[in-house]
């Protein structure tokens, strides 16, 4: 079954989006380190997430103005509704990167509706080598994000190769920085291989497979939560009583997919003092990618070892 997330573009964004490109220019909002939108000597880089946002301004610096669309954690990414204003800085952009593998499958009717024929467009499943039906959170894989971010260089580099050391300089801080979270990975493995946890959807199996924690909840569940749709009654029962009869050491939460069912999961633990490690999709504000990453493993080993609170 494709993986797809359920974020509406509604009809009168695109109304608004015609009534823009028909009736002329006006100012767009964006995160740009130089805070000069279309200022010439930069580049107009649009994020489907803000993530890839974050990433793109780690590897451009002051030579790109960025505008994240999917930048705030406490909506669910499923019920978002694209803007006009989105369309409005698609249609400048001169790169754009979404994440695909249906994740942001709205994606395809803002491009579509905001014409550029000079614009590039970098998908990031395809870039980490995934196709559908593969989990679509590939973000949360730092192999992935590293030939993510490595692709998003080589566009940087092409559309403004004046700057190109400057961005290899970068990208290869951004693979520094991402070595203390691999190494995270390594040492949680070493200490908590086998481990037995639940998950309340696909989102950070890119991280407990690499640990080698054994996932109990059933992936049908997993992934049915991660489709917004309800699962299997069978696979909400061994959920259920895997936390009731704490066959689980820790619950991986993710808290901008909720549902009655994994909220009774999470009361379920909260009751039973299984720790509970919540995880988002959107990376919260004032974070970078690296500080994000770090703080949910942070809170995982934590869990693992007995010392939240």
């Amino acid at each position: 079954m494709v993986m797809v997330k359920k974020i509406r573009l509604s009809f009168c964004v695109l109304a608004s989006m015609s009534l823009f490109f028909l009736g002329g220019c006006g100012a767009i909002a964006t995160d740009s380190t130089s805070g000069i939108p279309g200022a010439t000597a930069m580049l107009n880089v649009v994020a489907a997430e803000n993530f890839y946002g974050d990433i793109v301004k780690q590897l451009g610096g002051n030579h790109v103005n960025v505008a994240s669309i999917l930048s705030d954690p406490n909506i669910d990414p499923h019920e978002y509704e694209a803007s006009a204003q989105n369309a409005i800085a698609i249609q400048k952009a001169d790169l754009v990167i979404e994440n695909g593998l249906g994740y942001d499958a709205w994606m395809d009717k803002l491009l579509s509706a905001s014409p550029n024929t000079h614009r590039n467009v970098l998908t990031a499943g395809n870039v980490a080598d995934h196709k559908l039906p593969d989990n679509p959170h590939v973000w949360y894989g730092f192999d992935n994000i590293l030939t993510i971010a490595q692709s998003i260089t080589g566009e940087l580099k092409r559309l403004d190769s004046t700057d190109a050391t400057v961005f290899d300089r970068n990208f290869a801080a951004f693979q520094q920085s991402v070595k203390p979270l691999q190494q995270i990975l390594v040492d949680l493995r070493a200490r908590y291989n086998g481990v037995p946890v639940a998950l309340t959807e696909t989102i950070y199996l890119y991280q407990t497979i690499p640990i080698g924690l054994k996932v109990l909840t059933p992936f049908a569940f997993e992934k049915a939560i991660a489709e917004g749709n309800d699962p299997p009654a069978d696979t909400v029962i061994a959920a259920n009583d895997q936390i009731s009869q704490k066959q689980v050491k820790v619950l991986i939460y993710n808290q901008q997919t909720v549902s009655p069912i994994t909220t009774n999961l999470q009361n379920a633990a909260k009751k039973l003092h299984i720790p509970i490690v919540p995880v988002t999709e959107t990376m919260p504000l004032g974070k970078t990618y690296q500080s994000w990453m770090k703080e949910q493993l942070t809170a995982l080993q934590q869990a693992l070892s007995g010392q939240m609170s």
